[in-house]
């Protein structure tokens, strides 16, 4: 689980509320911990929630201070030296902001994604095309090379979805029947772009399905895009991933896995699925779409 295609950010998370359960359990509190270790409350609330790499020098002084026994300060070490290991994605540099650093390790971790999106063609399906013309648009100072490595980036990520170790997740995917009809400046790149689709959608882990204008409001209207990954069992790990939600917007994003959080966006899924047509019929309305192209 230290390779680069795993990354640092699940044992961050893990860690982090391992950390929190110990000390909870010492009945110490976030204001006291940071005073006995000498550090900052913002640095110890920033290691519970999983948002920075934690040196095992720094994890073995906490489980210390809530004199956690000697088997478990093994485990929180051993997490600890995994939350240092960098994703590939880490290659790319400043161009990937933060935010966004800690989804793309969550996405190469997960089992299941489940994906809606009411207005772009999801990054993991996306083609070249289509994702340079985005980031042409989003960033039109940024320097070209810049924004080529953004592409790359994009384009490196849909690795998972055909790699064999560890398995390839299994996709899920609804679109808005807006987002195929939303076509970019280039018409033939669109129509590739529409090609791509229905040509990833024939792997056997990716289902791809489109909610017709005809199916009326969903309950997504209320939530808009968002990403609902799962995560497999974990081997001797303290903890076990939970599912959670990735909701972006242009200046960060936001994670949610407490599990009414997680359970109102299960119920917000159920019902695209419920409302949306199926693959074979989706199939079709993007054909249709494609052939409007050429008339």
């Amino acid at each position: 689980m230290t390779d680069a295609t795993v990354g640092s950010t699940v044992p961050r998370r893990q860690l982090g509320r391992l950390l929190t359960q110990l000390r909870e359990d010492a009945a110490v509190t976030l204001d006291a911990a940071a005073q006995a270790l000498d550090c900052s409350r913002q640095k110890v609330w920033r290691i519970e929630k999983g948002l920075v790499p934690v040196r095992v020098v720094d994890a073995r002084a906490m489980c210390a201070l809530y004199q956690v026994p000697e088997e478990m300060r093994d485990i929180v070490a051993a997490l600890a030296k995994e939350t240092r290991a960098k994703g590939w994605w880490h290659s790319y540099g400043d161009v990937v902001p933060s935010w966004f650093s800690l989804y793309v390790g969550l996405e190469s971790s997960a089992s299941t994604l489940r994906q809606y999106d009411s207005e772009l063609i999801p990054g993991l399906l996306q083609t070249r095309e289509y994702a340079s013309e985005l980031f042409r648009r989003k960033n039109p100072t940024m320097s070209a090379q810049d924004r080529d490595k953004l592409v790359e980036l994009r384009l490196q990520r849909q690795s998972i979805l055909v790699r064999r170790l560890p398995a390839a997740p299994v996709l899920r995917v609804v679109l808005s029947e807006a987002v195929l009809r939303r076509t970019i400046p280039d018409r033939r790149a669109m129509v590739g772009q529409l090609r791509h689709l229905l040509a990833v959608a024939t792997l056997p882990n990716v289902s791809l399905r489109v909610l017709p204008f005809a199916a009326g409001p969903p309950l997504a209207s209320e939530t808009g895009t968002f990403v609902l990954l799962g995560f497999p069992q974990p081997l001797g790990r303290a903890s076990t991933e939970p599912t959670t939600v990735y909701l972006e917007n242009i200046t960060g994003a936001l994670y949610l896995d407490k599990p009414a959080e997680v359970t109102a966006f299960e119920q917000v899924w159920s019902d695209l699925e419920t409302l949306a047509s199926t693959e074979a019929e989706s199939e079709k309305t993007i054909t249709s779409i494609i052939e409007e192209h050429h008339d």
